[in-house]
């Protein structure tokens, strides 16, 4: 139990008014009337009401020492976080020579206060060549399509299977990478008997990254899955790397026939490609909440050990590549090391701390030790010396959280480029801590000593790793019945829940990449860890519900749905709304609690639960009272089934 801070002096307004009357008759025995009415009275409960003000102040005493003592042990308040998104530059024509997009272009929201985004890498985006088309079954067999779809009067079936089968795909090859294009594919085809639905085909559209098919984002299909004659506007994801197939090597993009939906219709026959040509309309570029300031002189050196310099603008934002602080000495130009604190720096270490909430730059600092020797942590720069900063970055916070379809004001022109959006929100701006934050996660962190031994170090250090991290869950060696600790995490996901698919809790490269260090750094020497997401158990629910008179079927369904989607869910579900707790049980009551519970609801006749598999689509086995996790699942809202009557 926590130990709660003390009050210096605990004395009340009432307290002091009782004890000011008592030395009354002690000073002043001819003052004998004590009430309220008497102005004497009311000057000793003024000064009493000022006299407990002042001792307010004083019991701040102990929490300034607190935040003092935080200071002391190196418990800082985090920085803000930058927000990132992916910028989508449009063309004002198909690419016929290579368009570039610089580093740093800058594209704002449009408003009065406009949150403005910068490039972080350079870009540019060529005209793509077709070089290759295979056909392919689901079971991996190959057909050469290439003269197909380029001798006049042919045609490729896409779907050579009889009859067509899942995983069916024609695959197209490009002589270059298409990573981050904006691509249009413009096909003449035609169907070929009954179709799918134009609006909802079965069809996903892949690229191969190195190491697994990963999904293009369809920006529009003119074809109506295939149906007709038309263009697909495709944004190709970051990775796009070459693969053998049918003994061609080329960057492969392909376009598969996926499992239908219940209720969703597929291809009774193959569609046939009489030709096809791809075009280069656009560059998806990684952009970031943070603008560039220029280098900055922050002034001289006086040779003296701690100098501390401060730059112009902050917060700063995480330096990387070349940014840093220089020194300039007759000439010479170093750049000095940035480490977070002195601890380690030896009097020649060319190290220097830069604070990322104040923008203080500073030297090592000259310590008497307690043999008596002062010893230097940290080279000082000479005297006379000048101290600059490279271009930097300023920016960050939850501002930064922008919506889809929100960065379209491109803040200086480019050659061909027409216009710029993002496809999807951006996420990672998280606001700089607060003091009252810091104090909460100072014991934390000294309690686990930076270092990981027990489960809930795992956990405090996973959370601490990044702000993309909403939860983590370890699971000992023993628990894990393996020799391995595993760690668990589930990512931060800023967008409404009723959106959320199984696919968007997969780790990031960067995400896996922050946990993954953070925790070989602080792991014990032979502990083997392994860091993974929870197993994403589907759950769907069928529900039979009495509506109030005069309240729409249609709205009361549609509140149910959601209201059964935020509760069972890994980041808004559970009782108190923090994600559904590891280990607890989904059970009916809870469920219709829930229903019960949304407006328009009279009664709860019926209610079951069903286990989902959110990759087939498919619920598994009958209905249940209740459904069990094992330590490494979570639940996750699947196709609720409500009938309203």
């Amino acid at each position: 139990m926590p130990l709660d801070p003390p009050h210096l002096d605990d004395r009340s307004f009432q307290d002091i008014v009782d004890e000011t009357k008592r030395l009354i008759p002690r000073f002043t025995p001819e003052w004998t009337n004590h009430n309220v009415a008497d102005p004497g009275v009311a000057l000793i409960e003024l000064f009493a009401w000022m006299s407990e003000m002042v001792l307010f102040r004083v019991n701040q005493v102990p929490d300034r020492m607190y935040v003092h003592f935080l200071n002391l042990v190196g418990i800082e308040p985090f920085p803000p976080s930058v927000a990132h998104v992916d910028l989508t530059f449009w063309l004002s024509a198909p690419a016929e020579r290579p368009v570039r997009v610089p580093l740093g272009t800058q594209v704002a929201t449009v408003g009065d206060e406009p949150v403005v985004f910068s490039t972080s890498v350079e870009s540019l985006v060529a005209p793509p060549e077709l070089v290759a088309a295979q056909a392919a079954t689901g079971t991996g067999q190959t057909h050469d399509v290439w003269e197909d779809i380029t001798v006049p009067g042919a045609a490729a079936l896409c779907f050579p299977s009889e009859p067509v089968a899942t995983d069916d795909a024609l695959y197209l090859g490009t002589r270059g990478s298409l990573a981050g294009y904006a691509v249009r594919l413009d096909l003449a085809a035609r169907a070929e008997g009954i179709g799918v639905d134009p609006r909802n085909p079965p069809l996903a559209w892949e690229v191969w990254d190195g190491e697994a098919w990963v999904a293009c984002q369809v920006e529009s299909d003119g074809t109506g899955g295939l149906n007709k004659s038309g263009s697909v506007v495709l944004l190709v994801p970051q990775r796009h790397e070459p693969l053998l197939l049918g003994g061609v090597l080329a960057h492969w993009l392909r376009v598969r026939l996926t499992r239908p939906q219940p209720g969703q219709p597929t291809f009774q026959a193959s569609p046939r490609i009489s030709s096809a040509s791809l075009q280069a309309v656009g560059v998806t570029v990684p952009a970031e909440h943070a603008t560039t300031v220029p280098a900055e002189l922050l002034g001289r050196s006086t040779g003296s050990p701690g100098q501390v310099f401060a730059v112009s603008v902050a917060p700063v934002a995480e330096r990387r590549g070349e940014e840093g602080v220089l020194v300039v000495d007759r000439g010479r130009t170093e750049h000095w090391q940035e480490v977070p604190d002195f601890a380690a720096s030896g009097p020649g270490d060319r190290h220097v701390v830069w604070d990322s909430t104040t923008g203080e730059v500073r030297f090592g600092p000259a310590v008497r030790h307690p043999d008596g020797i002062v010893r230097q942590h940290g080279a000082v720069p000479p005297d006379g010396a000048e101290v600059r900063v490279s271009a930097y970055r300023t920016g960050g916070g939850a501002r930064g959280n922008v919506g889809a379809r929100t960065l379209v004001a491109l803040r200086s022109g480019l050659p061909f480029v027409a216009s710029v959006s993002n496809a999807r929100a951006a996420s990672g701006g998280v606001d700089a801590e607060s003091v009252e934050e810091a104090k909460l996660r100072g014991p934390l962190t000294l309690r686990t000593g930076q270092r990981a031994v027990t489960a809930s170090d795992f956990e405090a250090i996973t959370r601490q790793a990044s702000v993309e991290v909403a939860r983590a869950r370890c699971l000992p060696a023993t628990a894990s019945g393996s020799s391995v600790v595993r760690v668990l995490v589930v990512p931060a996901l800023r967008t409404d829940p009723r959106t959320h698919r199984i696919d968007d809790f997969a780790l990031s490269s960067e995400l896996f990449d922050a946990v993954a260090d953070a925790l070989d750094a602080r792991r014990m020497v032979g502990v083997p860890v392994e860091v993974g997401t929870p197993y994403y158990q589907g759950v769907s629910v069928a529900a039979l519900v009495r509506s109030l008179p005069g309240r729409p079927a249609a709205m009361v369904r549609q509140r149910i749905s959601d209201a059964l989607t935020r509760f069972i869910h890994p980041l808004t579900g559970g009782p108190d709304g923090g994600g559904w707790p590891f280990d607890a049980q989904l059970t009916a009551t809870a469920a219709a609690q829930v229903v019960e519970g949304v407006d328009g609801v009279l009664a709860v006749d019926e209610l079951q639960l069903f286990e989902y598999d959110l990759r087939t689509g498919r619920r598994i086995g009958g209905g249940r009272e209740s459904i069990a996790l094992s330590d490494n699942a979570l639940f996750l809202s699947a196709d609720h089934r409500v009938v309203v009557r």
